[in-house]
């Protein structure tokens, strides 16, 4: 499969409401080659993001009306946004805010004060990760498995969408790639590594601690849809697998 070009100056969406910060951003975004598009406040970014989706979007956690974590995740709910990389940007460096933003999905975390070329420079990084794990993403087979009874899930790869008894999932991209890797293979014991290395574009830039926090939200989307079904099963030490003995109907 051929990776797709790159799109001539991409629509950069910044979320900051500092006027100061956000003027530095932009101008080194556009001496860059990008468009950046600013919004002072989330229901701005809301409405430039529904209007036309960026192809990447900075987040800034303190905004006055919303915080970034929940624009994060009305914009990811919006027609195009899981596709949307998106690194967030803050004043709080502490590591629980840096989880918090590796379990919602997010591409990256800057911490303010920051080297506005370091952060161009990861943009880019994002940016071409995107383009590869497009290029790469798996497809499942029409059917889920074969000789085997029906399962609870049907994988759509054209659409990148997992349904789970017959309701469509809502996947971060990193959540996408897990599941749909452990479906394929029910029972297969993936170790953290192997799962860092088969869906992650950069597994070195990651961790053990990244795979579990997703496979912790995956859960959580998991159990709302069938709450006295456990899907995901953890080996302690080793790693995890699809339980081979679901239930085909709830």
């Amino acid at each position: 499969m051929s990776v797709p070009a790159p799109v001539p100056n991409p629509r950069i969406l910044i979320a900051e409401d500092e006027s100061g910060i956000a003027d530095t951003l932009q101008y080194v975004l556009r001496s860059d080659g990008f468009t950046p598009v600013w919004c002072a406040t989330a229901q701005e970014a809301i409405a430039q993001f529904a209007q036309e989706p960026p192809a990447l979007a900075i987040l800034d956690v303190g905004l006055p009306d919303l915080n970034g974590f929940e624009l994060f995740k009305r914009l990811h709910a919006l027609p195009g946004g899981a596709d949307v990389p998106m690194i967030f940007l803050t004043a709080r460096s502490d590591e629980i805010d840096r989880v918090v933003g590796l379990e919602l999905g997010a591409d990256d975390y800057i911490a303010k004060p920051f080297s506005p070329r370091e952060l161009v420079a990861r943009v880019r990084t994002v940016l071409r990760r995107s383009v590869r794990a497009a290029a790469s993403a798996p497809v499942a087979p029409p059917a889920p498995m074969v000789a085997r009874p029906p399962q609870p899930f049907l994988i759509d790869g054209e659409r990148r969408q997992i349904r789970y008894y017959g309701r469509a999932l809502e996947l971060s991209r990193y959540e996408y790639g897990l599941l749909c890797l452990l479906v394929q293979r029910p029972g297969r014991v993936y170790t953290r590594d192997e799962l860092l290395e088969m869906v992650w574009d950069d597994p070195g830039e990651s961790f053990d601690r990244t795979v579990d926090a997703h496979i912790k939200t995956l859960r959580a989307k998991l159990k709302a849809v069938a709450p006295e079904v456990e899907p995901i099963r953890t080996l302690r030490g080793t790693g995890y697998a699809l339980n081979e003995d679901l239930p085909t109907a709830v």
